[in-house]
């Protein structure tokens, strides 16, 4: 089982890459991350072609997610549940569903707010969505199953996980507070997929467009896939696919790939 996560920086916009490594690495699962678009918009005639069952939570101009599966789609979510009943939220930015493969998984797909700038609103939106991931994490690990919550978390873990730490230090994505969010998370006994497979410093998932980026490896490890104790268990390698940033018309992310025993 092959699951993937990509922020592919409008999937219309980029439509025809993105088809191209749909065609080209076939995976069985993947998660999007910001469509950027309604659901109506969103090319589903296009991955159906390919096989896939198309699950989409869109927002028009802005942020949206999809799943697409080439297995059943059951159980299906949009957006996270609010911990209390005041609480409102018009971003798309989560989907989930039980993948029916014959060894079935429950994928998320997250795309978790940026926050910058610091000091304002948007970085308390931020720690407040991470509140309600790890809230619904906890909920969703009492069931013991295959569990992979995958996407752009919009957080940098470790200093190894940035090529020059000191530029990103007032960065919402580098704070210690989301830092200490997402140990939060992973201390609920997720495992952060690409730990345990490899590890390497310079993992880089993301090269901004700006100031030569990507010429210089000047990246960021920010795309993670986590997993339940029952899918580490099953979790035999990981795969970057670093080379679709290098292509014409890039995504400023790359996929990551999960390979899993079934």
């Amino acid at each position: 089982m092959r699951i993937a996560t990509w922020n592919v920086n409008s999937v219309n916009a980029r439509l025809e890459r993105v088809l191209g490594w749909f065609e080209a690495e076939a995976p069985d699962v993947a998660v999007l991350q910001e469509i950027k678009c309604v659901d109506e918009k969103f090319p589903a005639e296009a991955f159906e072609r390919l096989g896939y069952n198309v699950v989409v939570h869109g927002q028009k101009t802005y942020n949206g997610v999809a799943l697409l599966s080439k297995h059943p789609v059951e159980d299906v979510r949009k957006g996270l549940p609010f911990l209390s009943e005041d609480e409102v939220d018009e971003q798309a930015r989560y989907v989930e569903a039980v993948i029916g493969a014959q060894t079935p998984f429950r994928v998320v797909g997250i795309y978790l707010p940026n926050g910058n700038p610091i000091g304002t609103e948007k970085f308390d939106y931020k720690l407040a969505w991470m509140r309600r991931l790890h809230a619904h994490a906890q909920n969703l690990l009492a069931f013991e199953e295959n569990l992979v919550i995958a996407g752009d978390y919009n957080v940098i873990p470790e200093a190894q996980d940035v090529a020059n730490p000191e530029a990103w230090l007032g960065d919402a994505l580098f704070r210690p507070e989301s830092r200490a969010a997402f140990r939060a998370l992973k201390n609920l006994g997720l495992t952060d997929a690409y730990m345990q497979t490899d590890g390497a410093p310079g993992g880089y998932t993301f090269w901004d467009y700006q100031a030569g980026a990507w010429q210089r490896n000047l990246g960021i490890r920010i795309d993670h896939l986590l997993l339940s104790p029952q899918a580490a268990d099953r979790l035999e390698n990981v795969v970057i696919h670093r080379d679709e940033r290098d292509k014409e018309k890039p995504s400023d992310h790359v996929p990551v790939v999960g390979h899993f025993r079934v």
